[in-house]
Parts: structure tokens; sequence; C-alpha cells
């Protein structure tokens, strides 16, 4: 039974994402002009007793993202910024999984309490952004992107915001693949000079020793080709008719403990008790064309652009082979943090390894044998095993007390914007 497991699993994402042709995304997620009082700033944050409000920014190819800023209502701390820190989620996240446990074990909650100027970060796509100017997320168009776009336009253009905003370099902290989109950002000579430091968490570029069983069956079944094929093109796992299967399965037929396992690797340290908290807001969506990529690494071993195949790939860029992301173009002068696990089944210390030898700097380094790649964002255990270092590496640069607080003429807060 163990052994069929992956492959029963795999074929249930599928029918999941089939599901996206049965029922319609959540009303939250398609309304482009939903209500304050559905903003992540007022469902988790707010609530806890901090201080949030909520931006538009606007990508360079139309995406509109929602930004969140985050400061804690601690005397100590009221009405103070603290040097700026942009949080990056991975897949199928979106800003919430900073928030998701109590305050004491919310990374959020906790670099704000510790005075830092807490930026959120939501990728095209997510439930808290905003869609795009023209198009709808009906249209196929809108989900034409992968992990390559999230981070040459929509990080990029939180970083370049930020550090506009502030006036200061930024810490950035990134988790799975809001680390590969931190990486690859930061070969960009005009996007890393505005990063000071950052804090990559389960950090992912080579995908090659990927060995997470239900990963690696959907790979070799090329269910990512299929739902192309198929014409799906947005990855919708939050549709009525996918949570309806997924609580069936979980109630009857397979341990979901198991299930999340057989994807991330066997998670150590998370609370089993509030995984129906964590499900109200995850999977967020992603694209299609993004799973596609990730597994065209895992298939070939490299850290390469979307490949087109090969007529396509000499049309966009000019040879039959997409061009590879050059970690050695990342500045020496870069200081990296990086966490990794023992049981981490996706990023696996062998890819890791790889990445490592391509840097030009030495990072300093923390690795947890119990870890899996859940752990990193949820574990109970967080604060004490990952933040405290991680703060005290940040708290290493800079003075506190010098940051800016001020909030530009251009900034527009669409809380305020919708209730008018």
């Amino acid at each position: 039974m163990a052994r069929l497991l992956p492959a029963v699993a795999a074929l249930t994402i599928l029918f999941l994402i089939l599901g996206e042709f049965v029922e319609t995304s959540p009303a939250k997620f398609d309304d482009p002009l939903r209500s304050p009082v559905d903003s992540l700033c007022h469902q988790l944050i707010v609530p806890a007793g901090y201080q949030c409000s909520e931006i538009t920014i606007e990508t360079k190819d139309g995406y509109l993202l929602a930004l969140h800023r985050v400061s804690s209502s601690h005397p100590t701390n009221a009405g103070q910024r603290g040097l700026p820190v942009l949080l990056q989620h991975g897949l199928f996240m979106a800003g919430d999984a900073w928030f998701l446990n109590t305050p004491e074990q919310s990374l959020g909650f906790i670099l704000a309490d510790q005075g830092f100027d807490v930026w959120v970060g939501n990728v095209r796509g997510t439930r808290w952004s905003y869609g795009h100017k023209s198009l709808s997320e009906k249209d196929k168009e809108f989900w034409d992107w992968s992990w390559q776009e999230l981070a040459l336009y929509d990080l990029a253009e939180m970083i370049d915001f930020i550090h506009s905003a502030t006036n200061i370099k930024l810490f950035v902290v990134g988790h799975s693949q809001g680390t590969i989109m931190s990486l690859t950002a930061f070969t960009k000579p005009e996007i890393v000079k505005k990063v000071e430091a950052a804090a990559l968490l389960s950090p992912i570029s080579y995908l090659g020793h990927v060995d997470a069983p239900l990963v690696l069956t959907m790979v070799s079944m090329h269910i990512d080709q299929m739902i192309l094929a198929m014409g799906i093109h947005q990855l919708n796992f939050r549709s009525d008719w996918g949570v309806s299967l997924l609580d069936s399965i979980c109630d009857s037929r397979i341990n979901c403990d198991d299930l999340l396992t057989s994807i991330t690797g066997k998670n150590c340290c998370f609370n089993n008790s509030r995984v129906d908290f964590y499900l109200e807001y995850e999977p967020h969506p992603s694209s299609s064309k993004n799973l596609h990529h990730l597994f065209q690494m895992i298939r070939e071993g490299t850290f390469c652009q979307y490949d087109y195949g090969i007529l396509k790939n000499l049309r966009v860029y000019g040879q039959m082979k997409p061009p590879a992301f050059n970690l050695g173009n990342i500045p020496k002068s870069l200081p990296l943090w990086m966490a990794y696990g023992g049981n981490d089944a996706l990023a696996d210390m062998t890819d890791f390894a790889h990445t490592l030898k391509e840097l030009p700097s030495t990072p300093e380094l923390l690795f947890l044998e119990d870890y899996g790649h859940v752990d990193f964002i949820v574990s109970i255990n967080a604060k004490r095993d990952i933040y405290d270092p991680m703060i005290r590496f940040f708290k290493s640069f800079g003075n506190f007390s010098g940051a800016a607080s001020f909030l530009p003429p251009t900034m527009v807060d669409v809380n305020s914007a919708l209730v008018a």
C-alpha cells in the first residue's frame, strides 16, 4: 500500500486540478475590488494586535501585487520603523504563510516585535494580489509565467518599491520558491544593489536530486505536460470540488500527514492541530507553466530559464537551449544566511551543495537535521531554531534607529482607497 501512495496522490492532485473546469475559484480571488475586510491585514495581522497597511504596486508587465507593511503595536516599538525586511513566500503560498502560527511563533510578527519594518510580498496569481491592469484571471495569457517572471518582475518591483519608500537597502527573506526567486534576482546588478543582506530558508536553485516520492511520481508521469496539453493554465486547488475531494481523501483513504511527507519530506515540528486553520489560507493558485518550469529543472538538473523547445527557444533566446542563470553573478559582497534541513525532500543537500559551490561568497549556514520543508515556516520551535539566529545576523548590519519611517507620495494605501 505504501508503494501505491505516491501514484494515488499524484492522480488525486491531477483530479484536483481538473476541478478548475468544474468549479470557479473562491469569490475573494476572482474579485479584483474585494472589500478591505477580506485583506490579509484585516484577517490575520490587525486582529493579532499589529499595525498593517496594504499597498498595490504594478509590475512592468502589468500585474497588480499586494504589498503589506507590518509593524508592532508594542509600546517600545510603536511609531518607529526599523530596517526594512521583505518576506517572500514559496510555491502555492502567499504572504499569509508568515503569520499562520501564534505571534510568538510566526516570523512576520517576530520581526515586527524586534523593531523591523516588515514588508510582505504576494506574487501574481495569489488571492491577496489584485490581478492585472488589462487581463482577467480567466484569460490564459494571465497565467503565462513561471518563477522566472516572479523573480525578474514581481520580486524586482517589490525590492525597488521598498527601497524607494524607505531610502535604505533592505533585507530579503525567502522560503522555497522565494529563494529561487531571490537568487535569480540577485544575479541582476540593478536589483541586488538595493539589498543589504538575505536569509534563505530551504534554499533551492538546482533541483536534480529532489527525492520527494510524490513529486518524482508526478515528474515521471509527465503530469505537468499533460496539464498544459489539456489547456489548463491555472492550478487552483481551492475550488469547491477540489476541497471536497481532498477532505474526503484525507478523512478515509490517505493519511494526509503521509501525503504531505511524500511532497516535502518528514516535518518534525509543526502543530498538527492547526492543519485545518492552515488550509483556510493555503494553498494559493499558481500557473501550470510554473509547475512545468520546475519539473523541467528536476528532469534536466539545470538552473535555467524556461525551455520552450528548440524552435521557440531560437526565437526567444536566439539559441536552442534556454540560457542558464549564473549564480557566479551574485556579488561576493552580498551577505547571505541560509538554513536547510536534513529531512527536506525538495531542497536536497546534494543540490544545495551545488548551489554553494557556484556562489562567489561563503554564506553563513544553519543545518537542522530533523527539519523538513514546511518546518521552516510553521515549526513551533522555529523562533529558537531559526528566527533568533537569523535576526542576530540581520542585526549585525546598520543602525535600526536610522531607518526611514515615511510613506512617499506615490504610495497608495489600498484599504483607504477601497473604503473611499
